[in-house]
């Protein structure tokens, strides 16, 4: 082993790799630039409580088999609480509790009116029958409704690694069972199917968000000049690691619409290369059908899932899990801009090594905040029983259709009917959770960016830092709000 090498498996072995206090050092840090008491800033840091139970479910074979699950509610600062069900075979209670803590700080610098809050089953949903999760899932929210750790302005969930559609429809199913008399009670989870009282644009949120943050990054002014980005996303290359929904969703979202090309995508078992670009679209169906990344027509392949995180790039969307980019591997990235899809996927460590080389990192509690963005959106729908757009749709198509005959008559000529089309189609649900999205990561970075370039002739605070001094700042507010911080 070279020299470089061991020293980096040197420091690795070092480093703290615990989420939460991963977590909790990157709040220190950035309370430091924060003008408060240190007993607040130390409320606003704990987490609240954690609800840790055992729960038996009956298996296929007519056994009984107990599983672990947990409700962490990190922050009451505001009402209900939201947060994503992880399950996992990996999962303990300090990573839920980081977990929780991490979506406090997403709803505040996004401006969501929700604490922050997670829960999680021990549970390895790849080699658990489909009837065994229905059994888990609905067993989970029966413990749930018993602590009164959900409802609908109670405490939220919504779907996570692990979960999808699926489980938050039978919770949704299993809280109005319980609940016969509550008209909102299929507001007590997002993330549901659109039958079931989902909206339009969810399941892409979480992805779509990092297009709209990454799109700003390589457009505002500021950050184009702080980083010395070419402006613009069309033509850049990116590598993305993870292609389950958020990565592929990312991937797919960067390419149709930014014009970026994809030149590389890695999973647990291996990456795949082609620096001529890759169609994530295919790619996805590919893995669909065979399992697997490797073997994709026209590229390249390694069986080292980390290998995608040394492609030269201008961007990289690690997307995958916590603690991917450590001080034994940092010194490999050769991206300009690393954007963190996924939670906690750079350490300390690591971090600091990538912005002494000048690369920037856009922080996991800004990137990946898409998700919750869209399901504060679906909670507002189920509390209203209102779809967007119902009433204003046909208002809208209709003026729309004046101003395009209006034009008509002072040019003389005939707008085209594929232009007529766009021009006077009034807005679909999508279309109004797009928009609401676009503009929550937009308005979130130029605070953050405006935090990093703060002190008069300092060197810039790194987004990070930045990101977590908005929203700790967004709570102090609240509790002064409250009357808790005179």
């Amino acid at each position: 082993m070279a020299k470089p090498a061991r020293r980096a498996a040197k420091r690795a072995a070092k480093e703290d790799l615990n989420f939460k206090n991963l977590v909790d050092r990157q709040f220190d840090r950035a309370a430091e630039h924060v003008d408060a008491p240190a007993g607040l800033l130390g409320q606003i840091k704990s987490c609240n409580n954690v609800y840790t139970f055992n729960f038996p479910v009956r298996t296929e074979g007519g056994g009984v088999r107990m599983y672990t699950g947990w409700r962490a509610e990190h922050s009451h600062h505001r009402r209900p609480l939201k947060g994503g069900i992880r399950y996992s075979l990996h999962v303990d209670t300090a990573e839920v509790e980081a977990l929780a803590a991490l979506m406090t700080y997403k709803c505040a610098i996004v401006n969501v009116p929700f604490g922050g809050s997670k829960g999680a089953v021990k549970v390895d949903p790849k080699v658990t029958s489909v009837e065994e999760l229905e059994a888990i899932t609905r067993r989970y929210t029966f413990e749930l409704c018993h602590k009164n750790f959900i409802g609908p302005g109670v405490n939220v969930p919504a779907p996570d690694m692990g979960t999808g559609e699926r489980e938050m429809a039978w919770i949704a199913d299993t809280y109005s069972t319980l609940h016969t008399d509550d008209v909102n009670a299929f507001a007590c989870v997002t993330g549901k199917p659109v039958s079931q009282g989902g909206i339009q644009g969810r399941t892409e949120a979480t992805g779509r968000g990092i297009f709209y943050g990454v799109r700003e990054v390589f457009t505002n002014p500021a950050s184009v000049k702080l980083w010395k980005l070419k402006p613009g996303l069309a033509g850049k290359t990116f590598a993305v690691q993870g292609f389950g929904n958020v990565g592929y969703h990312a991937a797919m979202i960067i390419c149709a619409e930014g014009g970026a090309k994809l030149v590389s995508v890695g999973e647990w078992d291996g990456c795949v290369f082609n620096a001529k670009g890759i169609d994530p679209v295919a790619l996805k169906a590919w893995q669909k059908e065979k399992g697997t990344l490797h073997g994709f027509p026209g590229t390249t392949s390694s069986k080292d899932p980390h290998a995608v995180l040394g492609v030269e790039c201008d961007l990289l969307v690690p997307a995958a899990l916590e603690n991917q980019i450590t001080t034994a591997n940092a010194r490999r990235i050769k991206a300009r801009i690393v954007a963190e899809g996924a939670n906690g996927p750079t350490t300390p460590g690591a971090e600091a090594q990538l912005l002494r080389r000048g690369i920037g990192v856009l922080p996991d509690i800004w990137m990946n905040a898409g998700g919750v963005t869209v399901s504060y959106f679906e909670w507002v729908k189920n509390l209203s029983h209102m779809r967007f757009g119902r009433l204003a749709k046909q208002f809208q198509s209709g003026r729309e259709a004046l101003s395009v005959e209006a034009m008509e008559q002072l040019t003389g000529r005939k707008v085209p009917a594929a232009e007529r089309g766009l021009l006077t189609a009034g807005p679909e649900e999508v279309d109004l959770v797009r928009s609401g999205l676009e503009g929550s990561m937009v308005d979130a970075w130029r605070e953050i960016l405006a935090v990093m370039l703060s002190g008069k002739g300092k060197k810039p605070i790194d987004a990070r830092c930045a990101s977590y001094v908005v929203a700790i700042r967004k709570v102090l507010s609240s509790y002064e709000r409250l009357g808790i911080f005179p």
